[in-house]
């Protein structure tokens, strides 16, 4: 048996969700390519993996997603146009896109659940630790919020779940972990509740969609049969994973912004629009207009 590498150079990123909660305009166009500020959302993510030392990024897409791969790939009408107006700023930017990653797409068929999702890239992963991104958190922070997780996964060799403490009557949109504290910010987790009532929750640390896990994860979630109308989720394969290795949760150090819920997009861009040097001046300007 070959022996698995401790490297991470593999996220998945799964992007084949409806974005219903922002109909009607993702109707035709995917909500991880709704704009912050100049770039898509899903760019920030693609970021924060590539800056932790991410160099193949696979993504989970569905129908009407087109427009995440064709983002990614080159813009040859685009770019002789930029060439021709010597607009070589921009055309330097544009092509630094394509080339942040090695991508690769894959498509999940039937809308199973985020352990369906990971699944579905399981073909591509080696025996090898990957990371994994989901496109409606973004995370504004110094250090990366993957590369602290690697640094954690570095030191203890074994699969670590992002974490951040949410208010109490909030728990119940989340999973949130049992846990018993290590080191500082660090936990072992012993086990995760898939959004329970306030009454029933054992803390207020609520999982966050970034994980680095190992490929052992997919024999687990391989057993896990999707029961009639249900999904597969990825909490209930971590459960299972828990009874046999551990795993740590990591209070990262930065500001998650829920881009899946309009809020919190609103919030994003307005954080993004003022740590923007172009924009932040005028923005304020604009801000103090209002009267609350």
């Amino acid at each position: 048996m070959q022996k698995m590498t401790k490297t991470i150079k593999t996220a998945i990123i799964p992007v084949a969700g409806l974005g219903t909660r922002f109909l009607p305009v993702t109707k035709a166009q995917p909500k991880e390519m709704l704009p912050l500020i100049d770039k898509p959302v899903i760019q920030y993510v693609v970021e924060e993996a590539v800056n932790s030392g991410i160099e193949n990024i696979i993504f989970v897409t569905g129908r009407n997603k087109r427009a995440i791969e064709d983002y990614f790939d080159y813009a040859p009408e685009i770019e002789l146009k930029l060439i021709s107006n010597k607009n070589y700023r921009l055309l330097k930017e544009i092509r630094a896109i394509s080339k942040l990653a090695n991508f690769a797409y894959v498509r999940q068929k039937e809308p199973l659940g985020s352990g369906h999702a990971l699944l579905c890239a399981s073909h591509l992963i080696k025996n090898e630790p990957f990371a994994v991104l989901f496109a409606d958190d973004v995370i504004d922070s110094r250090m990366p919020c993957l590369e602290q997780m690697i640094n954690i996964f570095k030191k203890y060799k074994s699969p670590v779940i992002a974490l951040e403490k949410v208010n109490k009557k909030d728990v119940e949109k989340y999973g949130i972990i049992e846990g018993v504290l290590v080191e500082k910010n660090i936990l072992k987790i012993k086990r995760i509740f898939e959004k329970p009532k306030a009454k029933d929750a054992p803390s207020n640390l609520a999982i966050v969609g970034r994980f680095i896990l190992e490929p052992d994860i997919f024999e687990i979630l391989k057993k896990l049969k999707p029961k009639k109308g249900k999904e597969i989720t990825l909490s209930e394969a971590l459960n299972e994973l828990l009874k046999i290795k551990p795993v740590y949760g990591l209070k990262f150090k930065g500001i998650r912004y829920d881009c899946g819920s309009k809020i919190g997009y609103l919030k994003a861009i307005a954080n993004f629009a003022l740590k923007n040097k172009e924009l932040k001046n005028e923005f304020k300007k604009f801000l103090k207009t209002f009267k609350i």
